[in-house]
C-alpha cells in the first residue's frame, strides 16, 4: 500500500500539469490572436498604398472588371442591331413605307419636300477644267438652269473633288475658285487626290451623296462622259419599285498580275486561279439605288477597296440581295460591239443628232472636244 505522502505527492504534480497545460494553451492563443492581427493590418495597409497609389498616379482600376467587358459586349451588339435596323429602314424607305413621322408635312397635311431621283456625281481631277466645262455646255448646265433641274426633274449633279497632298497648294485654291464662280462641285476635304485612291474616292462620294441627300438613285459618272438627262430619268423610272439594284454595263474580264500592265492589280490572287473577275459594272458611269447607297455609307470603314474603282464597288455587292442590271445604254467603251450609243474618239457627229436621239445615254472620251455646242 502506498502511503499518504506519496499520495499526496502525485496529487501536486498532476496539479501543476495542469496549470502548466492552462498557461501554455493560453500563450498559444494569444499569440495566434497577435499573428492574425498583424496579417490584418499588413492587409490593411496593402489595400492603403494601392488606393493611394491609383489616387496619385490617376490610373484607377488597374485592370477590366467582368462587369465592364459584359457593357462593352452589349454595346456593340447593339451598334450590330442599330445597323441593321438603319438597313432595314433604308430598304423600307425605298419601297415606299415610310413612317408619318419620318416625313415632314405641311400644315395641310402634305409632304414638304418630295425625294429627289437621282444624285449624280462626276468623278473629276486637277486640271481637268476643260472637260468639266465641257460637261455643264453639254448636258449638266450651271447657275439657274442646274437649280431648274433640281426643282423640275430632281436630280442634284455635283462635280466630285478631293483635296491636294500639299493641302492649301494651287491646286486647292484652284478648284476652290472655281467652285466659287459655278457652286457645282462635292469637295471631299477627308480625301487625297491621287489616282491610287480613286477607288476610295468612289466609296466616299456614295457615302457622303447618301447621308446628305434623300434621293431615289446615286450614280457615278466619269467627267470624259456625256449624259442624257432625260433618258437616264426614263430608265430609273422603271426601277422605282426595286429596293437593291446595282444597275449598269456589266461585264468581267481578266485579272492581271504584272506590277507593269495598265491595268495591275495588287491583289490578284485573290481572285482565284483562274484570275477572272467577277461580273461588275464598267467604271464610266453605273447606278446603285438608296438602300444600296444607306450600306455604303454605314459600312464605309471596313469595306475593301481594289485598284479600279468599278471592281471594288462590285465586289461590296457580291455577298448582299442586289440585283444586278445589265443596262446595254450604258456600254460605250472601246470594248462593247453592236451598239452606237457613244461617240467615236476619232470621229465627232452632229452633237445635236446624237442629243436629240431618245435611246442614246451616254457617250464618253469627246467632251473637251465639244465645242460645236457654242
Amino acid at each position: 500500500m502506498q502511503s499518504r505522502g506519496s499520495s499526496n505527492r502525485l496529487s501536486g504534480l498532476a496539479f501543476r500539469s495542469r496549470i502548466w497545460a492552462l498557461m501554455l494553451s493560453m500563450f498559444a492563443t494569444m499569440a495566434a490572436i497577435y499573428v492574425a492581427g498583424r496579417l490584418w493590418q499588413d492587409a490593411q495597409s496593402r489595400v492603403f498604398l494601392i488606393k493611394e497609389l491609383d489616387r496619385i498616379t490617376g490610373q484607377g482600376q488597374s485592370a477590366i472588371s467582368v462587369d465592364d467587358t459584359l457593357k462593352v459586349i452589349a454595346c456593340r451588339e447593339q451598334q450590330k442591331k442599330l445597323s441593321a435596323l438603319e438597313m432595314e429602314l433604308a430598304a423600307a424607305k425605298q419601297e415606299g413605307f415610310v413612317s408619318k413621322h419620318l416625313t415632314k408635312t405641311n400644315t395641310d397635311g402634305t409632304a414638304s419636300r418630295k425625294r429627289l431621283l437621282a444624285v449624280i456625281g462626276i468623278l473629276t481631277r486637277f486640271g481637268r477644267k476643260n472637260n468639266r466645262d465641257a460637261v455643264r455646255k453639254a448636258w449638266m448646265s450651271s447657275g439657274a438652269a442646274l437649280k431648274k433641274l433640281e426643282d423640275d426633274k430632281g436630280i442634284i449633279i455635283r462635280f466630285v473633288i478631293g483635296r491636294s497632298p500639299n493641302r492649301g497648294d494651287s491646286s486647292d485654291k484652284d478648284i476652290d475658285n472655281e467652285n466659287r464662280q459655278t457652286n457645282d462641285f462635292m469637295i471631299l476635304e477627308n480625301h487625297v487626290e491621287a489616282p491610287e485612291e480613286n477607288s476610295k474616292k468612289t466609296k466616299l462620294f456614295f457615302a457622303h451623296a447618301a447621308d446628305t441627300w434623300d434621293a431615289e438613285f446615286y450614280a457615278k459618272v466619269n467627267d470624259d462622259v456625256y449624259v442624257n438627262i432625260d433618258a437616264l430619268g426614263s430608265m430609273l423610272g422603271a426601277y422605282l419599285d426595286k429596293p437593291r439594284v446595282y444597275i449598269g454595263c456589266m461585264k468581267s474580264g481578266e485579272v492581271f498580275s504584272e506590277p507593269t500592265h495598265k491595268w495591275y492589280e495588287p491583289d490578284w490572287w485573290k481572285f482565284g486561279d483562274g484570275k477572272s473577275y467577277f461580273r461588275h459594272a464598267s467604271g464610266e458611269m453605273f447606278v446603285i439605288s438608296q438602300a444600296v447607297a444607306q450600306f455604303i455609307s454605314i459600312n464605309r470603314a471596313i469595306l475593301r477597296t481594289y485598284a479600279h474603282d468599278d471592281v471594288s464597288v462590285g465586289s461590296w455587292f457580291i455577298g448582299l440581295d442586289v440585283k444586278h442590271i445589265d443596262e446595254a445604254k450604258f456600254c460605250c467603251s472601246s470594248w462593247s460591239s453592236g451598239l452606237s450609243l457613244c461617240l467615236s474618239n476619232t470621229h465627232t457627229p452632229d452633237i445635236t443628232q446624237v442629243i436629240g436621239g431618245e435611246d442614246v445615254l451616254l457617250c464618253p472620251q469627246t467632251l473637251v472636244h465639244m465645242e460645236i455646242l457654242e
